[in-house]
């Protein structure tokens, strides 16, 4: 079975005071747009769009099924919000966009991330499998949905944020999920 290399080279804004971690991008044919989160029916731009403008249709190109791709990099390059995955090469086990059905070959390197990151205090996974694959790279403790644990990577002092998946496919409705990420946001 082949493997996969991330499509995507990782967005680091200068100013990132946080890392935000996604297991890997859906197949291409699912993707709206060249960017991360690309999947039409993932709810993290709807999230952010709530969370930031009290609309959840804020990064949605208006009469498509795409998201504004300028506006979202705009947006997270002000927030400080770096955006990569955990893995850089996986295997997909099933041709979908379920972590279920992923096999992380290659761990994408964390301490490369940072050592480009000078701001950056807090790490965010978004869902249980860049959870697990974190976890494993770094000996952090894993925090419960929504919670912080506090760690070390490297020689850096670091705060996981583990978020609730932004998949539809994750039983909370998009409210509940911008909830959680509000508590996140009013912290870092």
């Amino acid at each position: 079975m082949d493997t996969e290399k991330h499509p995507l080279a990782p967005f680091l804004p200068e100013n990132a005071r946080i890392l935000m971690l996604g297991s890997f991008p859906p197949p291409r044919a699912r993707w709206s747009m060249e960017f991360f989160y690309p999947n039409w029916i993932n709810d993290m731009w709807r999230i952010m769009g709530l969370l930031f403008y009290n609309d959840r249709h804020h990064f949605e190109l208006k009469g498509e099924k795409r998201f504004n791709k300028e506006a979202i990099v705009k947006f997270c390059t002000e927030k400080g919000i770096a955006l990569y995955d955990t893995a850089c090469e996986v295997r997909r086990l099933k041709e979908n966009a379920s972590d279920k059905f992923l096999e992380v070959v290659t761990a994408t390197d964390i301490n490369a991330l940072l050592a480009a990151l000078p701001h950056c205090t807090a790490i965010v996974t978004t869902g249980q499998k860049a959870t697990e694959t974190i976890i494993e790279m770094t000996g952090c403790n894993e925090p419960s949905v929504g919670e912080v644990a506090e760690g070390n990577i490297g020689n850096r002092k670091i705060r996981l944020w583990r978020m609730p998946s932004s998949s539809r496919a994750y039983p909370l409705p998009l409210e509940k999920k911008a909830e959680y990420y509000r508590v996140l946001f009013e912290n870092e």
